[in-house]
């Protein structure tokens, strides 16, 4: 078998960005020779962060394991994992393998306990992250034109926040957009005279978290209306089904009203999987099955025992292996339980397929930073719910 990593080496390609560009074909290699390919990007990035990370390295030594520990896709398993608390933690800084210095981007995302997670992306870092986005953004919906409402706020209110970053990028590919959420107020009215301006101009696709989409969908159900979208629309989410309330979104009702009072089929709605602290997007098919990044590797944990993987089709806690991040070590141990699914005839990629089930029940944080949108969102409602009662006693 041709070693392709060290081929591409070789010819002085990197090979990180040769993937990067090159993600049908890498969903069109058989299994054993994508996983093959994956784990010398991830050994290569494993020597990268053992050699330059101080604290990452002790880490490594205290459990025996160093970059010749790792020559196999089994060897995987092996990898020290960072705890995605430590990125909100006042040390996280120790978690770089660069220069403060070299730092260009700083992303965060708040949950429910309103402790920032901070990760931050040096030049490399950004670069990768960039072109792996759009790479996944083109193979799952080819979009080049058309006009996007976006149901959430702009990245110029929160340019901090990585859900927003991440769907503000798909702005990128479209003729024109707009934030439909602004200054912690949304007005659906205001999203459905907008959506009614682009008819007939534009290809119009509805972006955003999905309880912001549901809340534009119950403004139509109570005012009985309806919108056709056209035939190359998306509805597009990203940012959880958990309400700041705990109240759960479900994804088979969320499907079929955005048939109904949106007009769309089921295969032109998509919902992605992400986290701010890696550089991996998981995207829907046309079959709603969610697929990984090509160049990224989920290994799915026993939540009793971590240095164990559960079976393909069984439910656990979710590490991610990130060969994209140059300013952090990316093998971070997420709080989400998963599972991995088996290829079905339907999807022709190769490849991990996710299904997202919840956050762990211990955890601390059941929501990202769409969790607190929500809840802006709602205590504007409540409050001027407040003000339309009269203060003074009647008689």
């Amino acid at each position: 078998m041709i070693d392709l990593f060290s081929t591409l080496k070789e010819e002085g390609f990197d090979p990180i960005k040769v993937a990067l560009s090159s993600v049908s074909e890498l969903y069109a290699m058989p299994d054993s020779k994508l996983l093959a390919f994956k784990t010398s990007l991830i050994k290569n990035s494993f020597a990268f962060h053992y050699s330059n990370n101080e604290f990452f390295r002790g880490s490594c030594n205290d459990k025996g394991i160093t970059p010749d520990s790792i020559q196999t896709p089994e060897d995987l398993v092996k990898i020290p994992l960072v705890p995605i608390s430590i990125f909100k933690s006042a040390n996280s800084h120790k978690l770089l393998s660069v220069s403060l210095s070299s730092i260009e981007m700083e992303m965060r995302s708040t949950g429910t306990s309103g402790i920032p997670s901070v990760a931050r992306r040096c030049s490399d870092t950004v670069d990768y992250a960039v072109l792996g986005v759009y790479a996944m953004y083109r193979e799952f919906f080819k979009i080049s034109k058309g006009a996007g409402l976006y149901l959430c706020p702009s990245t110029e209110e929160i340019p901090e926040m990585g859900m927003i970053k991440a769907l503000n990028m798909l702005a990128g590919l479209l003729d024109t957009h707009r934030f439909m959420v602004k200054k912690d107020r949304f007005v659906p009215e205001e999203a459905l005279m907008q959506l009614n301006e682009w008819s007939n101009k534009f290809d119009r696709h509805v972006i955003g978290p999905p309880f912001i989409i549901h809340r534009f969908i119950s403004f139509l159900k109570a005012t009985n209306q309806k919108v056709q979208l056209d035939k190359n629309s998306y509805v597009i989410t990203l940012g959880g089904w958990k309400r700041f309330s705990g109240q759960m979104i479900s994804r088979v009702d969320f499907n079929n009203e955005c048939m109904e009072y949106l007009g769309v089929e089921k295969s032109q709605i998509r919902d992605m999987y992400a986290l701010v602290e890696s550089n991996v997007v998981v995207i829907d098919d046309e079959h709603g099955v969610k697929h990984v990044s090509p160049f990224v590797h989920f290994s799915v944990r026993d939540p009793k025992q971590l240095d164990k993987e559960v079976a393909i089709g069984e439910t656990g806690q979710l590490a991610i292996l990130d060969p994209l991040a140059i300013s952090t070590p990316g093998f971070i141990l997420t709080e989400d339980l998963v599972r991995l699914l088996p290829k079905e005839n339907k999807s022709w990629r190769s490849g991990q397929r996710l299904q997202y089930i919840m956050r762990l029940p211990e955890s601390s944080e059941f929501g990202c930073c769409a969790v607190n949108l929500d809840k802006q969102l709602d205590g504007l409602e409540a409050g001027k719910a407040n003000n339309t009662t009269c203060p003074v006693v009647s008689a």
